[in-house]
């Protein structure tokens, strides 16, 4: 009988990822399928233009800070295939209740979007990095800006 692989945990076992700080978080399609829209680059310039799908996840991005509050999506990027966004969780406590973690915002993102959609779209789990400081914060948020220009060159790009 074959065995299955194990999944790699991509979280930190000690981290309280309900912590006040921001996240780089990546959620990618299922089969990386270019379901979200498509990127057109002329003269150094790109426009993303975004599927119905797409559209579906900008509405869902928008509404976090609605759903949560202490939470910001303070930038984001939707890619044919993949989702880079900061979020950012300024408080751990709102009225006794204590702040979602990231795990469980990716999550109702990722579940409304499929729900609305009506299909699945998303591979499982995501990529998550914490934002260590002004400078890994001003990197992420430029990777996020010129994400659509290098397109062509993303590692996400099939």
């Amino acid at each position: 009988m074959e065995e299955f692989r194990r999944r790699k945990p991509n979280r930190l076992k000690t981290y309280d990822y309900s912590k006040a700080g921001r996240y780089f978080i990546t959620i990618c399609s299922e089969n990386r399928m270019k379901i979200f829209g498509s990127v057109e680059t002329a003269d150094g310039n790109a426009n993303l233009a975004l599927s119905a799908v797409g559209q579906t996840i900008e509405n869902i991005i928008s509404m976090i800070p609605k759903v949560y509050s202490g939470v910001e999506v303070d930038k984001y990027v939707i890619m044919p295939n993949h989702v880079h966004m900061i979020v950012t969780i300024t408080s751990e406590n709102d009225q006794n209740r204590p702040a979602p973690s990231v795990s469980r915002i990716v999550q109702q993102l990722k579940s409304a979007a499929v729900k609305q959609s009506g299909r699945a779209i998303w591979q499982k789990s995501f990529y998550d990095h914490i934002i260590r400081g002004e400078e890994d914060y001003r990197f992420m948020r430029e990777s996020i800006e010129t994400n659509p220009i290098r397109w062509n060159e993303d590692e996400y790009y099939v």
